[in-house]
């Protein structure tokens, strides 16, 4: 269930927060096809499942910008922003891939609240950190700190 703020100040407070985890979901070989389309990234360590296999993980793995890009599916299973007048993403710091996310694999999204400072015009910067679990894994398949702007009521 996502955690749900309302103010500038329930943001501000929420710094150190664990946000919980999400549902876990399977990262299909469609889904990785499809991400290969749209971005022209057609790699074999992605797309060719019978070479892949053969190579250095044994299988067709993720790229690792998909796994980045499911942070944005993540966050609002994570947190809610309720009076929101208006929310921007405003980047990312700190983006990592410890681990390779193999096609078929489960994963999920967890979160925590690493930072948040007001900003001009009554709104708030707030830095929400993502890991993207791998069932059965060790390491995360990403980690990324994102950034945010929100401005509410």
């Amino acid at each position: 269930m996502a955690q749900r703020f309302d103010s500038v100040a329930g943001v501000l407070a929420a710094v150190g927060r664990d946000l919980g985890a999400t549902e876990w979901m399977v990262l299909t070989q469609e889904r990785i096809q499809r991400f290969a389309d749209a971005t022209d990234d057609h790699q074999w360590i992605h797309v060719d499942p019978v070479r892949a296999a053969a190579g250095p993980f044994g299988g067709c793995i993720a790229h690792g910008y998909l796994t980045l890009g499911l942070a944005n599916k993540f966050l609002p299973e994570l947190v809610t922003y309720e009076r929101l007048k208006m929310g921007v993403n405003y980047g990312c710091d700190k983006v990592r891939f410890p681990a390779p996310v193999r096609a078929g694999a489960r994963i999920r999204g967890r979160g925590e609240v690493v930072a948040a400072e007001p900003i001009k015009g009554d709104g708030v910067q707030v830095t929400v950190r993502v890991t993207v679990d791998i069932e059965g894994s060790d390491k995360p398949g990403c980690v990324v700190d994102t950034i945010s702007r929100l401005y509410f009521e």
